[in-house]
C-alpha cells in the first residue's frame, strides 16, 4: 500500500450535497469515490459471495450486519484503483463502523486524514429536497432553482409533474431527523479524533470544493 494513501470521510445531512462534493474531491485529488450505495448495487447484481450475504438480511427486511458492510469496503479498497487512496461516501454511518475502519485502515498502513462534514440549517434542507418535481419520463425540476415555464408541468411533453415520496416535506423532515439521530455519535467521534472539518454547505459549489481541498492540503 502507497504511504501516501489518502482517506476521505465525508459527511453531511440529505440535501447537503456531500455526494456532490465526493465525486468533485476524489476528481480533484486522484483518489477512488467509493459510494456504499453503488457498493451494494454492484455486490447484488454481480452475485458476489457478499452481495448474496447481504442479499438473505434485505430479504428478510433485517439490516446488512457491520461485518458484511465492511468486508465489502475491504474488497473495494484492495482493488489496485484505490492505490491512492479513497473518498468515502455512505460508510462509516456509526461509531462501530468507523472504529472497524481504522482498524482495516491500520490493516493496509492508512488512517482517516480528513472528515469535510457538510453542514446546511435545516429549513434550507427543506426547501432543496421538497422542491424536487419530475416528469414521467425522469425530467428533473425545481420550484426554485429549476422550475418548469408552466408550474407542475413538463416543458417538453406537457405531462403533469409528480412529487416523489421522498421528497414531499414531511419525509424530508424525517429523514433529517432520523441522520442527524444516527451520525451525531459518529460527529463526536471524528472531533474527538481531530479529523473532522465542518464547511458551510450554503456557498456555492465551488466555494465548498475549495474549503474542502484547503483542508486536504493542510
Amino acid at each position: 500500500m502507497n504511504e501516501k494513501a489518502t482517506y476521505i470521510v465525508m459527511l453531511g445531512p440529505p440535501g447537503a450535497g456531500k455526494g456532490t462534493q465526493a465525486k468533485i474531491i476524489a476528481e480533484e485529488l486522484g483518489l477512488v469515490h467509493v459510494s456504499t450505495g453503488d457498493l451494494f448495487r454492484e455486490n447484488l447484481s454481480n452475485e458476489t459471495e457478499l452481495g448474496r450475504l447481504a442479499a438473505s438480511f434485505m430479504n428478510k427486511g433485517e439490516l446488512v450486519p457491520d461485518d458484511v458492510t465492511i468486508a465489502m469496503v475491504e474488497e473495494r479498497l484492495s482493488r489496485p484503483d484505490c492505490e491512492k487512496g479513497a473518498v468515502m461516501d455512505g460508510f462509516p454511518r456509526t461509531p462501530a463502523q468507523a472504529e472497524a475502519f481504522d482498524a482495516l485502515l491500520e490493516k493496509i498502513g492508512g488512517k482517516v486524514d480528513m472528515v469535510p462534514f457538510i453542514t446546511v440549517p435545516n429549513q434550507v434542507l427543506v426547501e432543496r429536497l421538497s422542491g424536487r418535481w419530475v416528469s414521467r419520463s425522469g425530467r428533473v425540476y425545481h420550484a426554485l432553482y429549476n422550475p418548469p415555464i408552466v408550474k407542475w408541468v413538463d416543458d417538453f411533453d406537457g405531462t403533469d409533474l409528480y412529487q416523489r415520496e421522498d421528497d414531499k416535506p414531511e419525509t424530508v423532515v424525517h429523514r433529517i431527523e432520523v441522520y442527524y439521530e444516527q451520525t451525531s455519535p459518529l460527529i463526536e467521534y471524528y472531533q474527538n479524533a481531530g479529523t473532522l472539518l465542518e464547511i458551510d454547505g450554503t456557498q456555492p459549489i465551488d466555494r465548498v470544493t475549495e474549503e474542502i481541498l484547503k483542508g486536504a492540503k493542510a
